[in-house]
This record gives C-alpha cells, structure tokens and sequence, in this order.
C-alpha cells in the first residue's frame, strides 16, 4: 500500500495545483463579467462602476460553481503530468507502487474538492445569484441576463376571474416578484385591466402591488401608490413555477422540493438540481479517472497536445451529457435521481475499465 508520506506529498500536489486554478478561473471570470456588464449596460440610465462591479461579484460565484467540474479536470491532469515531467511516477512505479494506489490521494483531492464546492460554494453563489437578479433588475427592467430574456408567466384564478403574471425576477422564494405585470381577465375572457409594478409581495391571501401603472382599455395609464389583488397562491407554487433552482442553495432545496410536492407539485427542476449537488463530488472523481486516461503514461518529451486535446474533450463531453440529461430531469422526461446520476456512473465505469486493462491487462 502507498505509505502516508507518499500519498501525503501526490494529495498535496493536487490540493495546490487545483486551488491556483479555482482562484484563477474566478478571477479571469470575474474580470470577462466586468466587461461584459459594463458592455451591454453602460448607456442605461442608473449605471455605475460600482454597479457594474457589485453585479459582476455577485454574478461570479455561479458561473464558477458550473466551471468545478472543469477545473477538477485540469487540475488532475496538470497533477499527473508534473508528476510524470519529474518522474516521480516512474519512481512510485518501480518501487513497485500501483496506479490504484497514486490514484487514491488524487481522487481523494478531488472528492474533497467537490464536497467544498458543495457545503461552502453554493449556498454562495445562490445568495449571490437571487441578489443578481434584483440589482440587474433595478437598472434594466424586465430585460434581465440572470434569469432570461424573456419573462415567465404563471396563471390563477379567483372566483369568476383569472390574472396572468409576468415577472423578471422572483426573490425570496417566490414572496416577491421584480417588475411584475398583471393581466386581469373577466368571466368573458377580455382583458379588463393591466397593472404594471415595482414591487409585488406576496402575502396572506392576496397580492400587495407597489407602485403601480394601473391601464384600462385606451385610457392613459393611472398611476396608483398600491393595490391588492386577491389570490389563492403559496410562495412554494409561485417560486415552483418562476423561480431558478440555482438561487437556492442545497441546503434549503429538500425542504422547498418536500412543500412543494405537498401542493401536488413535481419539482422536477428543484429535485434534478438538488441531485445533481449532491453528485458533484463523484462527478470530479469521474473526471479524475478521465484525466488519467491520458495523463498517467510517461513519455520523454512530455505529453503531446494530442492527448491532451483527448483528455479536455472526454471531459465536455461528459459535461454536456450531464447538462442535457439534467434538462430531460427538469422537464420530466426521466426521474431526476436517473437524470443525475446516470452520465457520472457511466463516466466512472468507463475510467475504471480503461485503468483495469491498461493496469492489469
């Protein structure tokens, strides 16, 4: 078995290298998001540095949280070709140490890497995320790229009458909506009223609307300072129905997934994201094991780029497998355990075949 020194020194080695690529990744993201929202937002009326910054912060840990997986990736193959640069591996080896066993520190790393990434990242970057979406939609309205460019309806119903709404940001679990507007539909099916509004809480039994544009057939819009609308809805179904999985963290989705099914929801989205968390971890694991696929043979000269070229794209792959089978997850066309799961199982069956046959023939 590899002794505590060894695997000590090659789970360092590791920690390091993976640590300089978290932090670097995050800062070259953070300074693409600066651009970019500074770009596209630096005519609007309440733009700012400060504002563009704050919202590049804040917009940072999300972006970074779906880059682990890839930064697991490099950081295992940068790991093994230092090793190989100095044999050190050649060394391990002819002491007689197997690739199982130089593995496990490094896989070890990365499962450690992944849980961090789970317990302290993304309650992080959800927080971040939610404010994201009310910082932007402060300064651009209903056009928001946190969330998406076009609104998201849902419907309801009270007595005779029926109101549609249309938000550009959902907070605090579906409790409050950013920008919202409401079409109010009478027993006929005509639109009757439409409200347009800074603010919508919702509270106890009814809809607290601030600041209001209230527009009746062709007359000019009436400003009013608040309305209530009477409505059936509980924060679960509206945040079910508006909100993205991604601004919650893990460790509110079990609770928000279990209310919500209690309304005779699925929350499929909710449930595909919460497992999809949970596997993040064995997911970096995976991508270790891809890593050494290519990275783990000694050659004098280096490795080429051909297979390092292999290595990165074996790794997307399996990223855009997992992608879009937790796509068919949120929509319900398979169980979202099978959504998240399956690609990462799979990816670790086929790195444990290859090590097997090139290993132990």
């Amino acid at each position: 078995m590899i002794g505590l020194t060894l695997g000590g020194y090659f789970f360092r080695r590791y920690a390091s290298i993976a640590a300089w690529n978290f932090f670097g990744i995050g800062l070259l993201i953070f300074i693409v998001t600066f651009a970019e929202v500074s770009s596209r937002s630096a005519g609007l009326p309440g733009y700012t540095a400060q504002w563009a910054f704050s919202l590049a912060a804040l917009q940072t840990p999300i972006i970074l949280l779906q880059a682990i997986p890839f930064i697991g990736l490099i950081a295992a193959m940068a790991t093994l070709i230092s090793l190989n640069r100095k044999y050190e591996l050649v060394v391990a080896r002819a002491a007689g140490v197997s690739a199982w066993q130089f593995l496990t520190p490094i896989a070890f790393g990365s499962f450690l890497f992944g849980v961090l990434a789970v317990a302290a990242l993304n309650p992080l970057a959800a927080n971040g995320f939610a404010q994201a979406q009310s910082v932007e939609a402060e300064v651009r309205g209903a056009k928001s790229s946190t969330n998406s460019e076009a609104e998201q309806w849902i419907k309801q119903r009270s007595g005779d009458e029926e109101t549609i709404i249309g938000s550009s940001a959902v907070l605090n679990g579906g409790q409050v909506l950013v920008r919202p507007t409401f079409f109010r539909i009478d027993a006929e099916g005509r639109i009757f009223e439409r409200l347009d509004a800074e603010r919508a809480f919702l509270r106890d039994g009814y809809w607290d609307l601030q600041a209001v544009a209230r527009r009746r057939g062709t007359a000019a819009a009436e400003k009013i300072e608040s309305i209530q609308i009477e409505t059936n809805l509980q924060p679960e179904f509206v945040g079910e129905q508006l909100a993205r999985p991604e601004a919650t963290s893990i460790y509110a989705l079990p609770g928000k997934i279990e209310i919500a099914r209690s309304f005779g929801l699925k929350a499929n989205a909710f449930a595909t994201h919460f497992h999809s968390l949970v596997v993040l971890p064995l997911l970096l694991v995976a991508m270790t094991l891809i890593a050494a696929t290519v990275s783990m043979r000694f050659t004098r000269m280096g490795q080429s780029a051909t297979v390092i070229l292999g290595g990165i794209l074996a790794g997307f792959l399996l990223y855009v497998v997992s992608v879009l089978v937790k796509a068919f997850g949120s929509a319900g066309v398979v169980p979202p355990v099978v959504a998240a799961w399956t690609p990462v199982v799979v990816a670790m069956f086929y790195g444990v075949t290859f090590l097997l046959y090139k290993e132990d023939g």
